[in-house]
């Protein structure tokens, strides 16, 4: 992925006014991200832990899409598996994260959901860079530039469930 701005992360958001946009959290360490090793850019607010962010590339253009993440306790003896990189997870380390939908859609309150790495770092996991704590990701036959390919068109169908009744 390529590097972003703040300027380029705020406007990139489908799902909030501008307003919102303009008044949420960015990650820490913005200019100090592997940018190289990321599919996407996600992370989770400091300061609203129900409240995280994704920017992604998606049809040639930056898409960014507030999340919420619903409070559910999770049994900490049970593995999840995340939906886009098909990381497991022990206990919370899986999130279920719900996007308001873009459009008229989502300001009559409709949502569409994902399960996703809690830490929103999948691009790490698939690549081996970052560990999931307790569990061990399965061995695949997958060469490495298929799993990615997989992550990312696994965050595209999301993305575009996310877009669904929008122009463009």
């Amino acid at each position: 992925m390529e590097p972003l701005s703040e300027n380029e992360i705020r406007a990139s958001f489908v799902n909030c006014s501008r307003g919102e946009a303009s008044r949420l959290s960015l990650p820490r360490g913005l200019t100090e991200l592997p940018w190289e090793d990321l599919d996407f850019l996600g992370w989770r607010d400091q300061g609203a832990t129900d409240r995280a962010y994704l920017v992604a590339p998606y049809r040639g253009e930056r898409v960014g899409v507030t999340l919420r993440v619903p409070t559910v306790r999770r049994s900490l003896t049970r593995s999840n598996v995340c939906s886009l990189c098909i990381t497991a997870h022990a206990g919370a380390g899986v999130a279920l994260l719900a996007a308001r939908r873009a459009g008229a859609s989502g300001r009559e309150g409709n949502t569409v959901g994902t399960y996703v790495c809690g830490d929103l770092a999948c691009s790490l996991y698939v690549r081996g860079l970052r560990r999931s704590t307790l569990v061990t990701r399965p061995d695949e036959s997958l060469p490495l530039e298929r799993q990615i390919a997989r992550t990312v068109a696994n965050l595209e169908a999301f993305l575009a469930k996310v877009l669904t009744g929008t122009a463009g």
